[in-house]
């Protein structure tokens, strides 16, 4: 025990003594700050029956991105943090234009247009389909993506020429 806490030295969790069976925290990460988008409640074609693929349904999509905030905090700068409208816009214009079979694969694209953004670390996305199934509320499929090489930009950059 005294080695790991020697370890974890200066950490805020190296006070928390661990049993062994018990899983740490990821401390890989200094940011844990979160974008949230609530509730997008849009219309699209989406199913494997014939009915679901002439007539539009709807669709609530819920966005929780990782994203560092700190910069945008300090400089209270639009351009120091991603541009939820324009994301929001970005989503819109994809799920009202698609026209997937699957509520799995539009949310995988879903979080493909929020991988873009070379500021986003990581998406979690939900997708559901209220009224799908008679005795339901909703279905859905909910999906967390982490961006290609692990964490990006993790220090509030904007993205490069290339990044976009």
């Amino acid at each position: 025990m005294k080695d790991e806490r020697t370890r974890l030295a200066g950490h805020p969790l190296s006070l928390i003594a661990y049993p062994s069976s018990f899983p740490r925290p990821r401390m890989s990460s200094p940011v844990s700050d979160r974008i949230i988008i609530n509730d997008l409640f849009l219309r699209t074609i989406i199913g494997v029956n014939d009915e679901e693929r002439t007539n539009r349904q709807d669709v609530l999509v819920n966005l929780v991105l990782t994203v560092d905030t700190r910069a945008a905090g300090r400089s209270d700068d639009i351009n120091d943090t991603v541009n939820y409208r324009t994301l929001t816009k970005r989503v819109i214009d994809l799920v009202e234009g698609s026209r997937y079979f699957l509520v799995e694969k539009l949310a995988e694209e879903i979080a493909r247009v929020c991988l873009e953004d070379r500021r986003v670390q990581d998406v979690s996305v939900t997708v559901e389909k209220p009224a799908a199934l008679r005795f339901a509320k909703s279905v859905g499929v909910s999906i967390h993506r982490i961006a290609e090489g692990g964490k990006r930009k993790a220090e509030g950059g904007r993205p490069t020429a290339e990044d976009e």
